[in-house]
């Protein structure tokens, strides 16, 4: 068993890799963020990503994600796309997505499937073709190859080694992938947060070439995008019957912080702005939030903070709950298990939300 570097505490669910236990990490963070960061830049390393944020002083500011980046010529960013070429920032562009996409039948296995149009017929018959699943029709799945942050478990990560493998695809040439059974497109990845200008040109040219039907444009994110593309998105969600899943990976700073990579600060405001546009179209709900519960770290105390944060917004909002796998670079935690499971639901549920669910319940596991 791993034993935390810095308390002592001995445990299946204190990773070895990286060294420390959620208490030290969200209350002695000054101690240990020095180490915390090696093992970012360690795992940053391999896939040629900047160890955080870069800060060039003279370098040109992204203004794609709470990051800001400030890149001098010929440097990337923290998302590992955007670069500063030739004077000019480039990268995800609406003439150079790097993406892949697949045709997923619906109901699918989304964060939002138990409340959106596409799993429930919520919205019909404005926004869904049938009053319950629309099991004739598919999501247009499209996967963005880079990300705003740097989760140590994520469970895409493999995007990492392809962000730019083949050649860009044009938002027109997406857009042309949108086939006549699909009633949804959902950006996700990685992140669709470095790509936005991207994915809102291919929405908008998707709309455009099949007029006069329904086909919602939906978003799940880690919710760091800038406020000004913020605005874009939640339009073009609201106006079509898409809805934004917001993952909320943490509530304490220095635990986000540690976890992520970056801090959640803008996640919790963007998700403030996004509730506010709720009581424009309440049905289907326009605002999704999930957590995805690292056993030792996200454990129910820190999913009620979480809680107790949407219900402040809005107690209606939809809250997923999901089981975590071990990926990446947190590959020696156990899965999350059932008693786990069920605590943080009964937490998050103590906490003032009306409608909470756990998803991934197969890949629960026993007590630890």
């Amino acid at each position: 068993m791993a034993v935390c570097r810095l308390c002592g505490l001995k445990g299946p669910t204190v990773s070895a890799k990286l060294g420390f236990c959620r208490a030290c990490l969200a209350e002695r963070f000054d101690r240990i963020s020095r180490e915390i960061n090696q093992v970012h830049e360690r795992t940053r390393r391999p896939f040629g990503l900047p160890p955080a944020p870069p800060r060039d002083p003279e370098g040109l500011t992204c203004d794609r994600c709470a990051n800001a980046c400030r890149l001098a010529p010929g440097r990337v960013g923290y998302c590992g796309l955007r670069r500063n070429q030739d004077g000019q920032l480039v990268g995800g562009d609406p003439d150079s997505g790097r993406l892949s996409w697949y045709h997923d039948p619906l109901p699918t296995n989304c964060v939002a499937d138990w409340v959106c149009p596409g799993g429930t017929g919520a919205g019909y018959p404005r926004f869904a073709y049938s009053p319950g699943p629309e099991r004739s029709f598919v999501n247009l799945a499209v996967f963005y190859r880079a990300c705003s942050f740097n989760c140590l478990y994520c469970q895409n990560w493999h995007y990492k080694e392809e962000t730019l493998a083949g050649p860009p695809v044009t938002a027109a040439k997406l857009a042309e992938a949108v086939s006549p059974e699909a009633s949804c497109i959902c950006f996700f990845g990685g992140d669709p947060g470095p790509q936005l200008p991207h994915a809102l040109e291919a929405a908008r040219l998707a709309r455009l070439n099949n007029p006069g039907r329904i086909l919602r444009i939906c978003w799940e994110t880690n919710g760091s995008v800038s406020s000004r593309w913020l605005k874009e998105m939640i339009q073009i969600s609201l106006d079509s019957g898409g809805c934004i899943k917001f993952d909320l990976k943490a509530w304490s700073p220095e635990l986000h912080q540690a976890l992520c990579g970056v801090s959640n600060q803008a996640t919790l405001a963007n998700f403030r702005r996004a509730a506010a546009y709720i009581d424009q179209r309440p049905d289907p709900p326009l605002l999704v939030a999930s957590t995805l519960l690292a056993p030792g770290y996200i454990d129910p105390d820190e999913v009620v903070r979480i809680a107790a944060f949407i219900a402040a917004v809005n107690p209606d909002i939809p809250y997923t709950l999901l089981g975590f796998y071990p990926h990446f670079f947190l590959d020696d935690l156990p899965t999350t298990s059932k008693s786990h499971a069920r605590q943080a639901l009964q937490a998050a549920q103590a906490a003032g939300l009306t409608r909470v669910r756990l998803g991934n319940v197969h890949l629960l596991g026993k007590d630890y």
